[in-house]
């Protein structure tokens, strides 16, 4: 049987990329986690209790953040165009924390086979998905969750015995 390619996802449970991230793994049976603001809070309300989250101590958005770089082997971020607000903090926490960082524009061709290279040859398989959030980018979810079904084909199978 082939290892998975991770064993589990971490994201902040923000509207949009997060989001994706969380679905894409519950609906696979991937174990999923990360650090969601005191609360519950993001731009939507409360976020919703199936989402396996921890609260951060404060309501801040960059504790949430760094703690989930932190806790990660690496760390995916999705987006388009040049990165901004939290998805910029997010790749200067992963360069200042020392940890693996990989950019996937939205807008090119995923290149699945580099990426899965990346994750091997980083031995990555606690993996944060990070990117921007559903209001700065309309439809940014949906195209998180497409590119994460190719990206990460096969975790979470379970081997029929």
């Amino acid at each position: 049987m082939q290892a998975p390619l991770v064993h589990k996802l971490l994201s902040g449970g923000q509207t949009g990329v997060d989001r994706a991230a969380l679905d894409w793994a519950l609906q696979r049976g991937v174990p999923c986690g990360g650090w969601c603001p005191h609360g519950r809070q993001a731009e939507d309300g409360a976020i919703d209790a199936r989402y396996p989250l921890t609260e951060t101590p404060g309501r801040d958005y960059p504790q949430r953040t760094e703690w989930n770089v932190r806790d990660a082997d690496g760390t995916l971020i999705l987006g388009t165009g040049e990165p901004e607000g939290g998805t910029l903090f997010t790749m200067e926490c992963a360069r200042r924390l020392g940890k693996p960082l990989r950019l996937v524009d939205l807008q090119r061709e995923l290149d699945v086979a580099g990426f899965r290279h990346w994750l091997r040859r980083r031995d990555i398989r606690i993996l944060n998905v990070a990117g921007p959030r559903e209001s700065k980018f309309p439809g940014i979810g949906r195209r998180a969750g497409l590119a994460l079904a190719r990206l990460l084909a096969g975790a979470g199978q379970r081997s029929q015995r």
